[in-house]
């Protein structure tokens, strides 16, 4: 119990950089590092309540739903700075968070949970192997649809960006409809791949009746989340409009800023979460966080940007991402094909994924403007 009252106690404390953020910005006329810092540090607090709100709501509609949930509301703080960095024209940005989510999900968040959860629930453990492999082959698709731009651009050469775009726009939009059928078949036609051990002993149960004081957690929940969400609109424009200036007085490229800086503040919310969750030795819901929110920022929030692009920012994007982005995704993905395919996870596993996060995330420090 006081492990979770120190956590809270964390975020409360966090929130004091919005204020002091707004004060520099708006009172003291102040721009670059500080405000990139003190805006990125109060969107973390912000992203966590968010997950912990999302947490709540999921509670009692299995690990499918919650982790589909939690995936939704944990990639949104991430798609509002996308979006308003879409509106600044920084492409290469957006598309570097969305290479830093996919693996940073895969790898740092799957990582930690299993090296966390695998210390305190030795020697090993299991979640449903069946639905973390269906996750793995959508995760591969994701890949060959983030890939086939860049073979395009390698085969075609320079001179070809209007043919690119509509290239990026078709396979968005089989992307889009990949990832409505995959919500089908996980929630309906086969939702009882995803419904966790846990819950499944518990339905039941519940089934049938909402426990007291319910419908008023869940109003206090949706409540939190909408205004955790303005929040983190309002903090992320500050820290899109101060991001440029930032990276080039901290010597980071806009890559590497995006891929690893504005990708772990983004998915805050499924951090926290998936570790607790692992903790908790609900593995089903941190490996279905995981996943689920890879595919969902591959398959639905890199499509949808696409599409926004055309009516905000200065021109439209593309999904051509850069060679060690691209090797980045595939690696990634494979790995976490390897490590889900039987079922376990134990503490060394995590460890294996997250040294190989970090060779990559100083390989994309080093990578030249």
């Amino acid at each position: 119990m006081k492990r979770f009252i120190t956590l809270d106690n964390v975020l409360a404390s966090l929130l004091l950089f919005i204020p002091v953020a707004i004060v520099m910005r708006y009172g003291m006329g102040m721009d670059g590092t500080p405000v990139f810092i003190t805006a990125a540090i109060s969107i973390i607090p912000l992203a966590g309540y968010m997950g912990r709100a999302t947490e709540r709501l999921a509670e009692h509609v299995g690990a499918g739903v919650g982790g589909l949930l939690n995936a939704t509301f944990g990639n949104a703080a991430e798609l509002i700075i996308a979006v308003l960095a879409l509106r600044a024209g920084l492409h290469e940005v957006v598309k570097a968070s969305l290479t830093g989510s996919i693996i940073g999900n895969i790898l740092l968040v799957f990582g930690l949970s299993a090296l966390v959860g695998g210390l305190r629930h030795p020697p090993i453990q299991r979640f449903n192997k069946t639905a973390a492999s269906l996750g793995g082959t959508m995760l591969v698709l994701s890949a060959i649809g983030l890939v086939i731009p860049a073979i395009f651009h390698a085969l075609a050469g320079d001179g070809h960006q209007i043919v690119e775009r509509n290239l990026s726009l078709d396979i968005s939009i089989v992307l889009m409809l990949t990832y409505v059928l995959s919500l089908v078949f996980s929630l309906r036609t086969h939702s009882h791949l995803y419904l966790g051990a846990a819950h499944a002993d518990e339905e039941p149960e519940t089934h049938g009746h909402e426990a007291p004081g319910g419908r008023q957690d869940a109003l206090r929940a949706l409540g939190l989340l909408v205004l955790s969400a303005a929040a983190v609109g309002f903090m992320s424009e500050m820290l899109v409009g101060s991001l440029e200036q930032a990276a080039h007085e901290l010597g980071m490229t806009e890559v590497f800023v995006g891929v690893i800086l504005v990708a772990l503040v983004g998915n805050a919310a499924e951090h926290s979460t998936a570790v607790l969750m692992a903790l908790k030795n609900k593995m089903d819901l941190s490996v279905n966080i995981a996943l689920g929110s890879s595919i969902q920022i591959a398959l639905f929030v890199a499509p949808l940007l696409v599409f926004v692009s055309h009516f905000v920012g200065p021109q439209p994007m593309d999904l051509r991402f850069t060679g060690l982005e691209v090797v980045a995704v595939v690696m990634s993905v494979g790995i976490m094909a390897l490590v889900s395919q039987d079922g376990e996870s134990h503490w060394m596993e995590g460890v294996q994924l997250l040294a190989v996060y970090l060779m990559l995330g100083i390989a994309f420090f080093f990578l030249p403007v």
